[in-house]
């Protein structure tokens, strides 16, 4: 049997773990290529041992000693720096998970396109800052992108057989977070601890961050356009607090196809690992009778004022994703470091996207790699400043 040569990009994450959880399960059949991670350099070290990768990569260029340390013996090499994650990135490997979080992900993404890669995409940000770019470089090198959302890889499953042409509308649904039913008065003194924990999924702090502010999900929303090209008004949210359905296909003929499933990120990777096959998985099987009844409402926009400026954002295209995106991460690092409120974050998101499409030239600018990061920085930079007066 051939082995199949694949590499985890963000391998520490909780989508890497739940991916090499399932590589673990079959590791005779996978040559793990590269792993690359940030901070956690002994989970990183630890499971290039376990996955016998060629290559272990930290995006903490100051951490390459800890790593070589970590690894002595192993064989196993070491590196270090943002250029070595996407030079991990072009080795070769028919199948790459790309799950670095934020925008960091879109260089290493790229560079395993080039290179004619299966890229299965948890790194949603790739296609909100970059998703002209993103599918012209998948069509240029014939390259697979494989969405590793739960809400995206349910679409493609219910597409799958199905003419676009068909479609009427795509349903993302939204478990609601961590705030779901808190007094909109009380959203401003919610603390990190409580933004931090979610009633559904386990994710990382940032997500499970995003998610209760929507941003998360307004960011699903944008991919979405993106990935599946619908027009925005085709794209609709739905808060559904028991996170089984996550996401339904509309058609014209008044049919709705729902994906249903447990929350557990394991099925969506593993549908991505395995394609075209559907292959068995250790998720939970749902009882349906015991489950009793799901739930669904709209989402209230004056709670997660995200989901509105992701419709502005992409009314306004061009590189206002990426402004979109960068803001809210700097908005974020904020919020975690205590100078933002919670609902502040969205607040500085809308400042810099109408300070940024003031001054003109950012966002219009054409879509490039290096316009990209230009607007990304840029958008980081201004947000960092109204954080820093708002604090002053």
């Amino acid at each position: 049997m051939t082995r199949r040569r694949i590499s985890i990009l963000g391998a520490t994450g909780s989508i890497g773990q739940n991916t090499i959880d399932l590589i673990k399960r079959d590791l005779a059949a996978y040559e793990v290529v590269a792993l690359t991670g940030a901070g956690n350099i002994a989970r990183l070290a630890a499971d290039a041992r376990a996955l016998r990768a060629q290559v272990a990569v930290t995006a903490d260029a100051h951490r390459l000693d800890d790593l070589r340390a970590a690894l002595a013996g192993s064989g196993i090499e070491a590196a270090a720096g943002q250029a070595a994650l996407s030079e991990a990135a072009t080795r070769p490997a028919g199948w790459v998970m790309s799950a670095i979080v934020g925008a960091a992900g879109l260089a290493p993404g790229m560079a395993a396109l080039e290179q004619g890669a299966t890229l299965a995409l948890a790194n949603k940000e790739s296609l909100v800052c970059a998703g002209t770019l993103i599918l012209e470089t998948a069509r240029k090198h014939n390259a697979r992108l494989l969405p590793v959302d739960s809400e995206h890889s349910a679409v493609f499953q219910a597409l799958v057989g199905e003419d676009m042409a068909a479609v009427e509308r795509i349903v993302i649904t939204a478990s609601g977070g961590a705030f779901r039913d808190w007094p909109l008065a009380d959203l401003p003194n919610a603390t990190l601890a409580q933004a931090s924990s979610h009633p559904n999924w386990d994710m990382g702090q940032r997500i499970t961050i995003d998610s209760a502010s929507m941003f998360n999900k307004a960011l699903e929303v944008i991919e979405t356009r993106e990935y599946f090209g619908v027009v925005p008004d085709k794209i609709e949210v739905l808060v559904h607090p028991e996170s089984m359905i996550h996401a339904l296909v509309g058609f014209h003929d008044g049919a709705l196809m729902a994906h249903v499933g447990p929350p557990d990120m394991r099925h969506a990777i593993g549908y991505a690992l395995h394609w075209p096959e559907r292959r068995a998985l250790p998720v939970e099987r749902l009882d349906l009778a015991a489950i009793g009844s799901l739930t669904f409402r709209a989402p209230d926009t004056a709670r997660w004022p995200a989901l509105r400026l992701a419709r502005e954002v992409m009314a306004r295209g061009g590189l206002a994703g990426a402004v979109f995106n960068a803001a809210k991460e700097t908005a974020l690092d904020g919020f975690i470091a205590g100078h933002l409120s919670f609902t502040a974050m969205a607040e500085v998101v809308e400042q810099v996207l109408t300070q940024m499409d003031a001054a003109g030239g950012h966002i219009d600018a054409q879509m490039t790699l290096d316009n990209v990061v230009a607007a990304d920085h840029l958008a980081r930079r201004t947000a960092r400043n109204i954080i820093e007066k708002r604090a002053g």
